[in-house]
């Protein structure tokens, strides 16, 4: 199926899977100083952080197309891997697990860690288990997060990994508090996003970010750039630390 029909499939089923994901807003925490909003955009929540108007949440209706043939050639996951420096014995967070597409080759990556998938939809990670149960992966875990909470060990993750998934967030403020306070003395947060910048990506706008937005948000988080790597056809491969000296 050509990208530009699988978008527009994956367009319908993210607006069902709003309503289910929405709910869990509800009891979010009163907002941070820094969240505006407007009337939403056809693809968004209305909710908008330092400019960028929060994309809506990809449904889990839309699994099969996370798991599609054409994202080896489109995406090239092979070498995102190869470039995020892994050891065997990592903690590594997939952040946004989804289908457990990730994160299966990243529990075949680092064999003697572990990879903690986290999502906010159940349904999500019972694919995740089927996937690696399937698999024979025991290095996986599951965590069910909520909107505001990754639920992560405090000090603990060599890498977080985001891919696709920062943008969606409806509390990046709150999400990342967790997230930083998940990470080792070393550890790292990779953000993997469409780039918003280049006229050849076919994905729509609110799923994209430069590389500028994302270091003014992670810098905001209290995370510092490491490198931009230009490895990928379409995305940002972007790594964040703690400042140097950070506690």
């Amino acid at each position: 199926m050509p990208v530009d029909r699988l978008c527009r499939v994956a367009g319908v089923l993210v607006t069902v899977g709003l309503l289910i994901v929405g709910c869990n807003a509800r009891s979010a925490p009163p907002a941070h100083e820094g969240y505006t909003s407007h009337r939403p955009s056809p693809d968004g929540t209305g909710r908008v952080y330092m400019g960028r108007e929060i994309a809506q949440v990809m449904s889990h209706l839309g699994a099969p197309w996370l798991d599609r043939p054409e994202r080896m050639d489109e995406e090239r996951p092979d070498l995102l891997l190869a470039g995020l420096g892994l050891a065997p014995d990592d903690v590594v967070v997939d952040f946004g697990a989804g289908s457990g597409y990730l994160t299966v080759a990243l529990a075949r990556t680092i064999p003697d860690g572990r990879v903690l998938a986290v999502d906010i939809q159940p349904e999500m990670l019972d694919l995740v288990r089927s996937k690696a149960g399937a698999l024979g992966l025991g290095n996986v875990e599951t965590v069910l997060a909520t909107p505001t909470d990754p639920r992560l060990p405090e000090g603990a993750v060599d890498l977080v990994l985001m891919v696709d998934v920062y943008h969606e967030l409806l509390w990046p403020v709150e999400t990342m508090a967790g997230v930083v306070r998940s990470l080792a003395p070393r550890g790292r947060v990779v953000l993997v996003e469409y780039r918003a910048d280049d006229p050849d990506v076919p994905i729509k706008p609110l799923h994209t970010m430069t590389e500028q937005q994302a270091r003014r948000e992670m810098e905001a988080a209290g995370l510092a750039f490491i490198e931009n790597l230009d490895v990928l056809p379409r995305q940002h491969v972007m790594f964040f630390r703690r400042p140097v000296g950070a506690q």
